[in-house]
């Protein structure tokens, strides 16, 4: 009877001992921050993956996600500087940064801080977006709009102890009623300005075309009077050489004598190398000597 009263005992000291065991060990995985609070205010953090302890039935534990969580915000209609409708759909990325200043504030619900984010982010793309042109708009789903709607929220949220890491923009387009309209609309504006830059383009061309026309003939004209200078001065000092020749008796004789074997050696063609002069032929009388 002793012994089964002891061993009952002992179990249930066993289980007691099971259980503040089990409730002083804290198991904080990679992904969250684990707050030790007692009596309702926070006295640890741990952020270390691993096992901690803490005072069983004394403090609790509280867990704050510390990866990065995603904000889907819902559909919603914007305008833009020049009163288009657009349809925007966005979403947000934040992390907790500040695990005391996130319970402080929003108890460390995830709930309340995407409230916070919704209103923070639907109100600067409100704010941006109104103050762009629909044109401006779609050119900017490059990253450029997002980047800006992020900027416009600023450090509101830092006081939350969250940091608001993106704000993305899923879709941005026009309502279905009047998307074809303005489509067509930018398209023939785009033509307008692809053919004024074309009648620009074409107008230089033919400027530039007339220009080295111009500058073409002009230097044609110059090489042309250069050449028919350069030729009449040839001719000028031929005259001079020959008249030259002539004014001497005897350079005559030679020139004339020259000129009767160049005729000769012209004449002398094909197989037959004789050559027949008449007695009377000047050239017969310049080999006669006479």
């Amino acid at each position: 009877m002793k012994k089964g009263i002891k061993a009952g005992i002992f179990g249930v000291l066993l289980i007691a001992a099971l259980v503040i065991l089990g409730s002083s060990i804290v198991m904080t995985y990679p992904n969250e921050y684990k707050l030790i609070r007692q009596f309702g205010k926070v006295v640890a953090i741990k952020e270390s993956p691993g096992l901690s302890f803490k005072v069983p039935f004394v403090q609790d534990v509280q867990s704050i996600p510390r990866d990065i969580q995603i904000y889907d915000l819902a559909v919603s209609d914007v305008i833009t500087k020049d009163k288009k409708t657009m349809v925007a759909d966005c979403f947000a990325l934040w992390r907790v940064t500040d695990p005391i200043a996130f319970v402080s504030s929003l108890s460390g619900q995830v709930e309340g801080a995407e409230a916070r984010i919704n209103t923070l982010v639907y109100n600067s793309l409100k704010n941006v977006i109104s103050s762009m042109s629909q044109s401006d708009v779609i050119s900017g789903r490059d990253g450029k709009l997002a980047e800006a709607i992020r900027t416009n929220v600023g450090a509101t949220l830092e006081q939350y102890g969250i940091e608001l890491m993106a704000v993305e923009t899923k879709r941005l387009d026009l309502p279905d009623d009047n998307k074809n309209a303005v489509y067509e609309r930018m398209i023939s504006e785009r033509e307008n300005i692809a053919a004024s830059y074309k009648a620009e383009g074409e107008a230089e061309a033919t400027k530039i075309h007339n220009q080295t026309d111009t500058e073409i003939r002009v230097m044609l004209s110059a090489a042309e009077a250069e050449a028919e200078r350069i030729k009449g001065e040839g001719e000028a000092e031929y005259m001079r050489i020959l008249s030259e020749a002539y004014s001497d008796q005897e350079k005559a004789d030679f020139y004339t004598y020259v000129r009767a074997l160049d005729a000769a050696k012209a004449s002398l063609t094909g197989e037959n190398k004789t050559l027949i002069l008449d007695k009377n032929s000047p050239l017969a009388q310049i080999f006669y000597g006479q």
